[in-house]
């Protein structure tokens, strides 16, 4: 008698693929920080994974103390944390004018958005355009 019980691979391949398509397709990747490099003046950072896989290294703003200024060619992401802080993505908006980041300032503020998270290393304005639709979330019609 054996006490070693065979692995069934496909089930236990099937409960992978489960547990792959329980997180959330778009996703926040909290980076580590030094205690070295915390202060006043310091950049909080974070990232978030794209529907596509791609990793996206965002500044974490205060909507607060944030400023139309600080809109210049870049990906904002509208962010909500839940009870256990975990972030969700609102709307994301690819902001390349003083018009659009005043807008997006205004219905963030009505929406009750207390976090902007800013990806600013995309070059131009077709890749801030492929990297919002790839952090946007979906939107489910009603049937």
């Amino acid at each position: 008698m054996s006490c070693v019980h065979p692995l069934d691979w496909q089930a236990a391949l099937r409960d992978l693929k489960a547990d792959r398509s329980a997180l959330p397709e778009v996703r926040e990747e909290r980076l580590r920080t030094s205690s070295v490099h915390r202060g006043p003046f310091v950049l909080q950072l974070s990232a978030w994974r794209g529907r596509s896989g791609r990793r996206y290294v965002v500044g974490v703003h205060s909507l607060k103390t944030l400023r139309v200024d600080d809109f210049d060619s870049c990906v904002a992401v509208a962010v909500r944390r839940n009870g256990d802080m975990i972030a969700e993505v609102e709307f994301v908006a690819e902001v390349s004018c003083e018009m659009v980041a005043t807008g997006f300032m205004a219905v963030a503020r009505r929406a009750g958005i207390t976090e902007v998270h800013i990806h600013r290393l995309a070059g131009s304005f077709a890749e801030r355009e492929a990297i919002a639709a790839d952090l946007a979330p979906l939107m489910v019609k009603a049937a």
